[in-house]
């Protein structure tokens, strides 16, 4: 089996795959990684599992390093990191190739594999980003936005009147109390953004029918009145780490595992 690790600023998505497939995925709070408690958080999701290697993104650094540690311990190697010099089915064409989110290549990746090229992924975590991959297969670059909670939060924090919300579809487009307002603002406000980006992005490309495909926590709310979202695919950071391994290992063999261990 494949670990797939996604760290991200709020949790660490993993995933257990095969060369062909994703077939289990689960989230684990950044927090928890930082602490040292990868491996029995591995553990108790996965109990009894064998692991041959493993593939990664991360976006934190410091989780990283507890990372390949639990990774060195669960298979005998390293975990195989997405970078610019990793990446496989795309070219990255973009002035600092080394200050791109490892993430965010992996969302290409995927998205190139299984939409074509051009296309936009819009992945919905702590930040949003756009990023592109050009008619010619190539990472150019995208765009960054705070994301969802983050603006709410932020709200939250810095007024001394305005309530922490949960996001979800608003009712209607005029907000009968302090905590719809908000909702309204984030929700109905952020596909205002996501749709004046994603208008800019196509007009620049040059491609009215640009596929553009929706990631992360909030994919499936701002798909539903967003038809500039062609896709929704929740695991595709995942799925582009997963690709990764495979175009390294193209033909796997029998690689020396080990089960998760007793202790963190």
């Amino acid at each position: 089996m494949i670990l797939l690790l996604d760290i991200g600023n709020t949790h660490a998505h993993v995933g257990l795959a095969t060369p062909g497939r994703i077939i289990r995925v689960h989230d684990i709070p950044t927090r928890d990684v930082l602490a040292g408690h990868l491996a029995n958080r591995l553990r108790g999701l996965y109990p009894g599992v064998r692991l041959g290697g493993a593939a990664m993104a991360s976006v934190v650094p410091r989780a990283s390093g507890f990372a390949r540690e639990v990774v060195r311990r669960l298979s005998g190697k390293p975990p195989l990191e997405l970078t610019p010099g990793t990446v496989r089915g795309i070219t990255v064409d973009y002035p600092r190739p080394a200050s791109i989110g490892q993430d965010r290549l992996a969302n290409a990746m995927a998205a190139r594999a299984r939409f074509g090229a051009p296309v936009v992924v819009v992945d919905f975590g702590t930040a949003v980003t756009f990023d592109v991959v050009s008619a010619a297969g190539s990472y150019v670059g995208g765009v960054i936005a705070p994301g969802l909670s983050a603006m709410t939060d932020y709200l939250h924090e810095k007024t001394a009147l305005l309530p922490r919300i949960r996001i979800r579809e608003p009712r209607s487009s005029i907000g009968r109390s302090t905590r719809e307002a908000m909702l309204v603002g984030a929700v109905h406000g952020y596909r205002g953004l996501v749709r004046q980006v994603i208008s800019g992005l196509r007009e620049e490309l040059g491609h009215g029918a640009l596929p553009v495909v929706a990631t992360g926590g909030y994919a499936r709310l701002m798909a539903r009145a967003l038809p500039e979202i062609t896709a929704v695919a929740p695991n595709l950071t995942l799925e582009g780490l997963r690709l990764l391994w495979l175009q390294h290992h193209p033909l796997p063999g029998r690689p020396r595992r080990a089960r998760l261990p007793k202790n963190p």
